[in-house]
């Protein structure tokens, strides 16, 4: 046998051939993120006068996702937390499946848990992580395979060539948001540790882009420097080896490079989204570029996708039996949004308020303004179209016609009202918990009937309420005289850290929207008005 051996010309040009195989082309790995969604499954009206513009909605997000998708196949879909809970009725009114559905077919891939998924507690969650055709992640719950099933920490995606990680992170203050017991057993650990062990794992499967998906978000900004500030610039400045993470939780519009990682959070319900292109070298796995760009989606930019609309169709008909009816009218909009129901007296916590006292003839009622979810009139769509409403495609006002469905977006958690007694000393306690978040904003701030008060934020946290008195001007003092009061089951129990109310008292009355709905209907038309109910005094 003889051995054929290559001239060594044609030896050299093999071996050149060999050595000079092209290194695989970049990728570019694009990302789109919404922000505490809350099932806005229909469209919000933004702006007012010749500003005013028509944006989101599950069908318009749709349609602008297909169209990013198409420009770019190599897509990740993803959002933070809070997807669902506090949602409109068109999905609360139905255990918030039209959410899930609708996410199923604007093709997101994972989500995390915001407090609001635990809205309906493990029970009532655990249904909607059945029915989702996208992947649950949360690196920082403890005890969670003997909560939920169907949930990772992380999951790893293989994208353009490329394996992304994407890990979820959720709020630790969650359980001090729902209801007490809401979580099960589930534990919510450290962001921090969380992540970066998650991080290491996935690297150890062959990650090589690294992505967090955080219920997290901006608060605020520094007094001096003017910096943001907030839980997800915390968490940002204080992991390592992350690409991009998404934040959540706070409805405010940021983008910076933290630490080496693109730092992200949009408007909340869609208001805006972002599109996030992400440049990988597929030979080394090194990110080269990163760049933000945040999409408002206007209804008009599109076509409504046909197949979102095929899912809810079904829903709004049913709805529409239930809640289209007229119940009253308001002269202007009973305003919400910014925060301002978490910040100070506003018309609808009045509303609220005044109608649980009336249905009651408690001496005093409180309302958690994190319970109050949206504008009176509402995003609400009645089928009446001859109704005079705020939104484009309705008779103009004011005054405007309010429905059933108003109610029920701005009360939308089916909390109960309960009556009860409280003493001087607990309802001090109370008040000092509403204001201790002050200046910044919290769902634990309260609105009031039957009594005002004034505080000094300038004061350390629990001793800032200087004065509280009822309307016919007698003074509360800080001893055992009681007062009969009327509030919601869910500040009863204790949540947003209401301890002092979590005492086992308290007899349970009608949902708070179906009171609120009936003092409409009594009424007939209401005006929004504020007073001086709850005023800051001293150095604030």
């Amino acid at each position: 046998m003889s051995i054929r051996l290559l001239p060594l010309t044609a030896l050299t040009v093999l071996l050149t051939a060999c050595l000079s195989v092209a290194p695989p082309d970049p990728v570019t790995i694009q990302f789109l993120n919404v922000s505490d969604w809350h099932a806005q499954l229909d469209p919000l009206t933004v702006g007012s006068g010749t500003t005013q513009r028509t944006v989101g909605g599950a069908a318009t997000l749709s349609a602008y996702f297909k169209q990013d998708r198409a420009a770019n196949p190599n897509t990740l879909t993803l959002t933070g937390g809070d997807a669902y809970g506090g949602s409109p009725p068109l999905s609360s009114f139905f255990n918030e499946v039209p959410a899930i559905e609708a996410m199923n077919v604007m093709g997101f891939d994972a989500d995390t848990f915001g407090n609001h998924n635990f809205d309906r507690g493990i029970q009532g969650l655990q249904p909607l992580i059945d029915r989702a055709k996208f992947q649950y992640v949360s690196a920082n719950l403890e005890n969670l395979e003997a909560n939920l099933t169907k949930v990772k920490r992380y999951q790893i995606f293989t994208v353009g060539g490329v394996k992304v990680a994407v890990i979820g992170i959720t709020n630790p203050e969650a359980p001090t948001l729902v209801a007490p017991g809401a979580l099960g057993t589930l534990r919510v650990t450290d962001p921090v540790a969380a992540a970066t062990q998650a991080r290491l794992m996935a690297q150890a499967e062959g990650a090589r882009v690294f992505v967090v998906i955080a219920h997290l978000g901006v608060t605020g900004r520094d007094p001096v420097t003017q910096a943001h500030t907030g839980p997800l610039i915390d968490f940002a400045k204080s992991v390592n080896g992350f690409d991009v993470i998404f934040g959540d939780h706070t409805n405010e519009q940021f983008s910076a490079t933290i630490n080496g990682a693109l730092v992200i959070e949009n408007l909340s319900k869609g208001a805006t989204y972002s599109k996030v292109n992400v440049t990988v070298d597929r030979s080394t796995g090194q990110v080269t570029e990163r760049i933000n760009t945040f999409i408002e989606p206007v209804t008009t930019g599109v076509t409504p996708d046909p197949a979102v609309e095929q899912v809810l169709s079904t829903y709004r008909t049913q709805l529409a039996q239930q809640l289209d009816r007229k119940i009253g009218v308001a002269t202007e909009v009973f305003a919400r949004g910014s925060n301002i129901e978490r910040l100070r007296e506003v018309a609808l916590g009045n509303l609220i308020t005044d109608a649980l006292r009336a249905r009651y003839g408690t001496q005093l009622a409180i309302q958690n303004g994190g319970s109050i979810r949206s504008a009176l009139p509402s995003s609400y769509t009645p089928q009446d179209k001859s109704l005079r409403r705020p939104a484009p495609g309705y008779q103009p006002g004011p005054p405007y016609d309010i429905v059933a469905g108003d109610v029920y977006s701005v009360l939308p958690f089916g909390n109960t009202a309960v009556t009860r007694t409280v003493t001087g000393s607990q309802l001090y306690a109370a008040l000092e918990n509403s204001v201790s978040a002050l200046p910044g904003a919290s769902g634990r701030f309260l609105q009031i009937s039957g009594f005002s008060f004034t505080y000094d934020v300038s004061r350390p946290v629990g001793s800032r309420i200087v004065s509280v008195t009822l309307d016919s001007g007698a003074p509360v003092l800080r001893d055992a005289t009681t007062y009969t009061l009327a509030l919601s089951d869910f500040t009863n129990a204790g949540g947003d850290e209401y301890t002092m109310f979590a005492d086992g008292q308290g007899v349970s009355r009608e949902p708070d929207a179906q009171v609120v709905l009936e003092y409409i209907q009594q009424r007939g038309t209401i005006t929004p008005a504020t007073g001086t109910r709850i005023r800051a005094v001293g150095g604030s």
